[in-house]
């Protein structure tokens, strides 16, 4: 049981493996089997039709052209239409959708906005369960830096681009914050399109004014708090599982999300809480007789945009406040599924929309880069290549969010700036 949804007064749960996660459904809803069968079926349709979009993500202008009726006809239309939609047509047990959509805060977008495709993307990704990484998340930079390295390449922390230099229409390097400028016929901004394009082209450059107009029909995603909690005791002694927990006021999460950013006092629309310190098998050689404890909520970043411009650690007494109060909520949720866990904290602190804005440069604290509504997932110009020669964009809005979704775009991007041919060999050695 790797997730499990606490959806009003009800409960259910997500169980590992294809066959036992059909099952598990069918025993929760024995009356929707055929819905159920259905709803596989077409998570089954989606492989062969994301390995489509991949290929037009890669394809220059002209050739996505020429390759249109193909793409059309290989890519079938519910991967863009939204969630709820596809979903209705196969079942009306509202409940039954809200277990299917219960893992919508992987992708900040409720079934009512989101694209049926993204949210595939995300329910395949766990069908054989949750992963983690052995060591925590640090360890994915800790193995592919020294390969970076090895390769001549140098990775820098706390060196802050400023802009992107463009000479005569081309790409020739980028200023750095201190002054420095380092020259090369080639940028690959994983930076966001929203930074790339307001931010670090020049004001002067032709092609920034044709890209605002682009993205007039792309919208950020929305800001979240994160609560991080250290505690004396290990996973075992607190009794903390290694399933995480989707907590929902009720069944209808659109409603939930538009109620909750006309009163921040509402519910929140979901609450996630996990448990890495139960899911790490080295952690307790580590840091033993503790343990670690992360929640995660939705918040929009206009709450907090009075203090947009102030430092980090420095915003004044009402900020403090204003985020005290919001995490004893967030804590209220914690104690109400594990009360044993009251009294047991040893370190709590919370973030905001404002500190991913400070520290990931996200101009709105969003979470997921651009929102993945049907709409965004159109876009012929959110691809690899740009309009300025040397000029590539990846990360998680030229594909999808997350960090397999980040990952297959640096895949994408690397393909169409080598070409397929030179990319084929590293594919066979990656996929066998």
């Amino acid at each position: 049981e790797y997730d499990r949804f606490y959806i009003g007064d009800k409960v259910f749960n997500a169980r590992a493996g294809k066959e036992e996660f059909r099952d598990n459904l069918v025993r929760q809803f024995p009356q929707e089997v055929e819905a159920i069968d259905g709803y596989i079926k077409l998570l089954s349709q989606v492989g062969g039709a994301l390995s489509t979009i991949g290929m037009g993500r890669v394809l220059k202008p002209w050739q996505r052209s020429l390759a249109s009726p193909y793409l059309k006809w290989k890519t079938p239309d519910f991967m863009f239409q939204k969630t709820y939609d596809v979903l209705s047509e196969l079942t009306d047990d509202q409940d039954l959708i809200a277990v299917i959509c219960g893992q919508w805060g992987d992708m900040g977008l409720p079934p009512k906005q989101s694209a049926f495709m993204v949210h595939a993307m995300i329910a395949r990704h766990y069908l054989y369960g949750g992963f983690y990484p052995i060591g925590g998340s640090w360890k994915i930079a800790d193995y592919i830096i020294p390969k970076i390295q090895k390769q001549g390449g140098e990775v820098f922390t706390y060196a802050e681009v400023t802009e992107i230099l463009v000479e005569d229409g081309k790409v020739v390097g980028v200023q750095m914050a201190d002054g420095h400028k380092i020259m090369c016929p080639c940028v690959v901004s994983s930076a966001g399109v929203a930074n790339t394009f307001d931010k670090l082209l020049p004001e002067d450059d032709a092609t920034r004014g044709e890209y605002a107009e682009e993205m007039s029909h792309v919208r950020p995603s929305i800001g979240h708090l994160g609560v991080y909690i250290g505690l004396q005791g290990t996973a075992e002694e607190l009794g903390l599982p290694k399933t995480n927990f989707w907590i929902y006021p009720k069944n209808d999460y659109d409603g939930a999300i538009e109620e909750f950013l006309q009163d921040k006092e509402a519910p929140f629309p979901v609450v996630y809480v996990s448990f890495p310190s139960a899911k790490d098998p080295d952690y307790l050689r580590r840091h033993p007789g503790t343990a670690t404890i992360e929640i995660v909520a939705p918040a929009p970043y206009e709450w907090f945009e009075k203090w947009k411009g102030t430092t980090w650690g420095k915003r004044g007494d009402d900020y403090d406040l204003l985020k005290e109060q919001l995490m004893d909520r967030l804590m209220q949720h914690l104690y109400d599924k594990l009360p044993q866990l009251e009294g047991k904290i040893d370190y709590a602190e919370l973030s905001t929309p404002l500190t991913t804005e400070w520290f990931s440069a996200y101009g709105r604290g969003e979470l997921y880069g651009l929102d993945h509504t049907p709409e965004r997932l159109q876009q012929d110009w959110l691809t690899p290549r740009t309009r300025i020669p040397g000029l590539w964009l990846t990360g998680q809005d030229v594909l999808t969010c997350g960090v397999t979704g980040a990952m297959m775009a640096g895949m994408l991007t690397t393909t169409a700036m080598v070409g397929v041919r030179k990319m084929s060999p590293v594919m066979k050695q990656i996929y066998g």
